[in-house]
């Protein structure tokens, strides 16, 4: 459900009554096109790269419906995306959430094996997947379902897919206190979470973590199977192939673009409405996201987005008239009163760190980034 639209005397009537008006908006995915041409991967980025963003990303298991519906049953054995292999490992959320916050027992970082990751006493270890471990799934708004059944790290992914979400993220202190709580009272020692470390990349430079593997993939057959195609005839699950060989493909086109020139407020809300949609309004956590994927390019340390502050409301509000529900501020930068004597303000990006929202004079000139939708 969307935040709503409102006008002023609207906006009036229900500040003064002090209504509460917040509501999660709908999550924005790529748009994908399939390209019925034979490529191999390089050749299949570089038309992507000219023609629209990049070779397909998929944050998730919503953007892979969106994919194949793309491709619509073409008679194709396997189509290109943008996954490929590198020489860093890297941890990230089987849901594909952000690695922000970590709970690693120290030894166990140093010395430990394996690429998948359990708790045991509220610490952080690793250790092969194939091993055997309970689990802890993730299911909305149910919350932490966890499992007594002995799964590896993959059939736990696999069982968590299909009955509830994924396996669960853990973003804070506060939700890994919840998980040592629920072991607790289960009387279970250790479990498997969905964090798991692997050298794979997306072209677009993305960090999701989300992937769809065949249970025997990735398999690197003779050291050579670098990049990723989806396997249709494996019911859409991913393959790894010798990147030199020739197969259909699937383009992404953002719905977000960050554009790399230094504009003020006002400058950057006229090029976005005359050259894309909007300034970008990041009205959910899931925007919040899909804002830290594209903003990594920035030359300015925050971007512009679509918030400013109406002064004659003295509240902040999007471009197009939305109240701000969800809040990202930095410390001291806090949704507050501001002094409308002096020059107005709006709101930024930071380009590094957490990517928190900052308060800017809209003189400032700074990069930008625009909806396409």
């Amino acid at each position: 459900m969307k935040c709503a639209i409102w006008d002023r005397a609207r906006l009036e009537r229900l500040v003064k009554i002090k209504i509460p008006l917040c509501s999660l908006s709908e999550c924005i995915q790529h748009r994908y096109h399939y390209i019925n041409m034979m490529k191999t991967w390089t050749e299949a980025q570089r038309y992507c790269r000219e023609n629209y963003t990049d070779l397909a990303t998929v944050n998730n298991i919503n953007d892979m419906k969106q994919l194949m519906m793309s491709v619509n049953n073409s008679l194709t054995n396997g189509v290109w995306i943008g996954l490929n292999r590198s020489s860093v490992y890297k941890w990230k959320w089987s849901l594909g959430d952000p690695v922000k916050y970590t709970n690693w027992e120290i030894q166990d970082l140093l010395n430990g094996d394996g690429n998948c990751v359990y708790i045991i006493n509220g610490l952080w270890r690793h250790k092969y997947c194939g091993q055997m471990s309970n689990f802890i799934c993730y299911n909305g708004d149910k919350g932490f379902i966890i499992e007594t059944s002995n799964k590896t790290w993959r059939d736990a992914q696999i069982f968590c897919r299909q009955h509830h979400t994924d396996l669960i993220s853990v973003r804070n202190q506060t939700e890994n206190q919840q998980i040592q709580k629920i072991m607790n009272d289960k009387n279970i020692s250790e479990v498997w979470i969905g964090l798991f470390s692997d050298s794979w990349e997306w072209s677009d430079k993305s960090e999701s973590g989300f992937r769809y593997w065949k249970s025997d993939e990735p398999n690197g057959y003779a050291g050579s199977e670098g990049c990723t195609a989806v396997s249709v005839i494996d019911q859409d699950k991913w393959i790894d192939v010798v990147c030199s060989k020739s197969l259909t493909f699937v383009c992404h086109e953002d719905n977000l673009i960050l554009i790399q020139m230094n504009l003020s407020w006002s400058e950057a809300l006229r090029y976005c409405r005359e050259n894309h949609v909007d300034l970008v309004s990041v009205d959910s956590e899931e925007i919040q996201f899909m804002v830290t994927d594209v903003i990594h390019q920035s030359s300015t340390d925050a971007v512009w987005m679509g918030l400013h502050y109406y002064c004659q409301m003295n509240l902040w509000i999007w471009i197009r008239g939305e109240v701000v529900c969800y809040q990202n501020w930095a410390p001291g930068n806090e949704a507050k009163l501001m002094d409308c004597n002096t020059e107005h303000r709006a709101g930024a990006v930071q380009s590094g760190g957490d990517h928190l929202w900052i308060s800017r004079p809209q003189s400032h000139k700074l990069n930008f980034i625009c909806s396409r939708k």
